[in-house]
């Protein structure tokens, strides 16, 4: 298997399951309801924020890939749009589950030289290091998602 495709089964298998931690996105979050996303537990981030600051990344590199700017901005990243109904919430899961695809396609169609190219500049690193990142960041994430699900089934039982 090559790098591109290796890479986007990785990518592929955190948002839709087959890695070897037998957690993903899809999975883990097919039973929150939107009013379960929106909970606040402590002073964590909901797992609405944490959703869609995971997967923020994933729909700005994937601009990039596509041929456009990187016009990402960390302070954006937890910018959700409101919740207000379980619509909502589907729908900005349907959004994560089509750019996590779209991208993992982009992924597939790197030739293998692009991964050691500079990602849109030379301090941002390589196409190779974001992508990994991209990755463990959304493995990290998932971890406190699960979490703080769990957490949340906890005091509503």
């Amino acid at each position: 298997m090559n790098l591109s495709k290796h890479i986007a089964k990785h990518l592929r298998s955190v948002y839709f399951g087959g890695n070897w931690t037998s957690v993903n996105f899809k999975e883990t979050l097919k039973d929150v309801t939107w009013e379960q996303a929106t909970q606040k537990f402590g002073d964590l981030n909901t797992i609405l924020t944490l959703t869609y600051h995971a997967t923020y990344y994933i729909a700005e590199v994937l601009k990039v890939l596509e041929g456009g700017a990187l016009e990402a901005k960390d302070k954006e990243s937890f910018n959700h749009p409101p919740i207000t109904c379980e619509a909502d919430w589907q729908q900005l899961l349907e959004k994560a589950w089509t750019d996590a695809e779209k991208f993992a396609v982009q992924i597939e169609n790197l030739p293998e030289e692009q991964f050691w190219a500079d990602f849109t500049d030379a301090k941002y690193g390589n196409y190779y290091s974001n992508l990994n990142g991209i990755i463990e960041h959304l493995h990290y994430h998932l971890g406190q998602i699960t979490i703080i699900k769990k957490l949340i089934e906890v005091k509503n039982y």
